[in-house]
This record gives C-alpha cells, structure tokens and sequence, in this order.
C-alpha cells in the first residue's frame, strides 16, 4: 500500500504568529526639517528572509535603510536587530553591513584585496583571512579573478566583488540600495538569480532597496511597497500583485486597468459594479467589503483579459463583464503582444495576450473590432 504523501512544512515565519521578528521596527519617523521622510513606519522582518523595500524616488525607502544601518537616527520610534535595541549603537557597533549602489571598490586594491580589507581591520589572522576570501570568492563564481583589479571586471564582477567584501565580516543582516542599479537589462535579470541563491545558500538576512518592480518580485520572499514615507502593504509578491489593497499598489506594481464603478449589488457570494467608464457592468464572483450604492474602482490586469474577434457564447450574468471596442495600436514584445483597445465608452483598454504560435497569419490586427471578457474573479475591487 502506497504511503500517504507528507505536507511541506510551511517555513514561512512571517505566517506563524508566534514567529520572533529578527529586525523589528516600531513607529519609526525620520524628519528633515518639517519634511518627514519616513512617516510612523512599523515592519517586522524574519531571520533568513529576503524583504525589499519598493518605491518611487522620494519614497522614503533609502532613508529608511540608512536609519537601519545607523548612518540616519531616527526622530522616534525604535528599531531592534536580533532583539538589541539598537538606540544610539553606532554604525560600526552594529550587527550590519550596507552595500551600495555603486559598489565603492578600491580602485588600486586586487578583487582579494578589496573583499580581506574589513577582515584586516578586525586584525584576523592571515590564514583565517585568506580562507575567508577563497571562501567567498568561490560563492560568488570569482574564485579565477582575485588579482585582477575593479578596472579589469565587468559590472557584473564588479557587483559580486562588492558582495563578497560585505558579506566577508559575517554580518547577521546585510542591507543591499539598489544593489543591480548600475547593470543592463539582461545582466541585472541574471544576476537577481545569482543573488537569490547566495543569500539561500549563506542564510543571512537582506533587506533590498529598489526602485525595480520585477527585480523586487523576483528577489523578495516579501515586500513592502512604500509611498510617501508610509508602508503602502506588505505581502509576498504573489499577493501582492494578485490581491493589491489601493489603487496605488495596484498601478505601481505591475500594470493595470482601473475604471471607477458604483455598487449595485452587494451580496455574499458577488457584487455587481456598474460603470460608465467601461459603459458595462462589472459580475464579481465573491463578496467584497463595500455596501450598495458605494462609489469604487475595479482594476484587472492585462493578461487577464481575453480578447477576441467573435462574440463570448458565454459572457457574464446579465450582459456583464462584456465589452466591445476597436485595436488602435498594438507593441510586439517578443514573447507577448500588447493591444490598446478604445472602448464603445472612450476609455482605453490594456489587453495582453501570449505569442504561443510563431508568425501568427490570424493574429488580431489594427483597427479590428474586438470582444474582451474576463472571469469574474479575475479583477480587484479597491475602496481606497
């Protein structure tokens, strides 16, 4: 008889309500001047985790980093590392270490060099230093470059050298802003990869700043959006593209479309939105925390959308979830093409649809007349 197949252990603390944070921070205001650059933010981050901060410039994420490493202090609130209080404990007193946007190697040092310059300051012995250095270079696929110097390194090189150098005082929690910035498109995807694995395999904690939305949901076990110095949410990056909580997480992460509605129908199991934007009602297939008569938005993603040039034998209850307009102009992505749609409304559409087949001679063209639907779970209904 077959043995019953055993659960995965779910290994997500930040899911475990009796979980001890390893960075907690509460009610944490940074001021200059009158401007407050972090606004009363309150975050926990578990041992192990890889938690970007995202945010637009002016976010406040940067600052927020800086007053974790101590190079900022706080105007109020706490901040604990590994349950220390960390109020008024100096940068280099600290459990940390900081790797910047811009790498900051020495030019005039070997990539050796460069990654055993904090271990010589700690006055390590030399065999323990050169273990250490071999050690590190070999995690970051370097173990062929050591004499070389930062002029002779690609920009990828030159990144995993500033990683090894922060990595090389074995800091519990290690803070990375903007840490692929300075690399091209195709490197920096190759990289965020590389990254993943490194802290897997180390175990130490990072939180990263970025700006990049793709590279914090391909990074992060969770993350925290910021705007205007305020935690906008905080999930992992499934829920937070899935399930966004405002209009704003919506439209910054990822892209959508979002049309305002007012509630028809609000029952347990849907909710009927009517919208003169779209200029059709909106069937959602579950309940949702509005009341009848409540003006909202609905937003959808692109490639949730099906568009089509026949008529859905199947549309929503009522005529729902329908709708018809004209393609105006279509991107070809490689991967994917994108149309924008004009509504029988005059509202534009975003539709995304998969290049599954190679030089499509059917493929939906310009100035069609098009269906879209959608699943009546498929979008998100917002109330802020």
């Amino acid at each position: 008889m077959a043995k019953k197949p055993q659960l995965a252990v779910d290994t997500r603390p930040w899911r475990d309500p009796s979980a001890k944070p390893f960075v907690r921070i509460r009610n944490v205001t940074k001021k200059f001047g009158d401007v407050a650059a972090v606004n009363d933010v309150s975050l926990d981050i578990f041992k192990s985790e890889l938690f970007c901060l995202l945010g637009g410039s002016g976010s406040g994420k940067s600052t927020l980093l800086r007053t974790l490493a101590g190079f900022e202090a706080p105007t109020a609130g706490t901040i604990e590392i590994d349950g220390q209080d960390m109020t008024g404990v100096p940068p280099y007193r600290r459990p940390v270490n900081m790797m910047f946007q811009h790498y900051a190697l020495f030019p005039h040092m070997t990539v050796e060099q460069n990654v055993a310059y904090g271990l010589k300051r700690d006055n390590l012995q030399r065999d323990e230093i050169a273990a250490r250095v071999a050690e590190l270079l070999q995690l970051v696929k370097l173990e062929d470059y050591g004499k070389r110097k930062p002029d002779q390194l690609s920009g990828g090189q030159r990144q995993r050298v500033a990683l090894a150098r922060s990595l090389a005082k074995r800091p519990k929690l290690l803070l990375l802003d903007e840490p692929l910035g300075a690399l091209d498109k195709k490197l920096r995807e190759e990289t965020q990869f590389e990254l993943v694995k490194i802290q897997e395999t180390l175990g130490v904690t990072f939180i990263v700043v970025t700006h990049d939305q793709e590279e914090a949901m391909t990074l992060a076990t969770r993350i925290g959006v910021m705007n205007q110095g305020e935690i906008a949410m905080i999930g992992e990056p499934h829920d937070i593209y899935e399930f966004p909580n405002s209009r704003f997480v919506a439209s910054f992460i990822g892209s959508a479309n979002m049309y305002e509605g007012i509630v028809t129908e609000d029952e347990p199991d849907h909710v009927r939105i009517r919208s003169a934007e779209l200029g059709c009602d909106i069937h959602v297939g579950h309940g949702a925390d509005c009341a009848p008569g409540q003006i909202l938005w609905w937003a959808i993603r692109p490639e949730k959308l099906v568009i089509s040039r026949d008529k859905p034998l199947d549309p929503g209850p009522d005529g729902a979830n329908l709708l018809r307009g004209v393609v105006e102009d279509i991107a070809y992505l490689g991967d994917m093409s994108v149309f924008q749609v004009r509504l029988e409304s005059g509202k534009y559409m975003r539709v995304t649809r998969t290049n599954a087949r190679r030089g499509d001679p059917d493929a939906i063209t310009w100035d069609e007349k098009v269906w879209i639907t959608w699943a009546d779970t498929a979008g998100s209904v917002l109330v802020s």
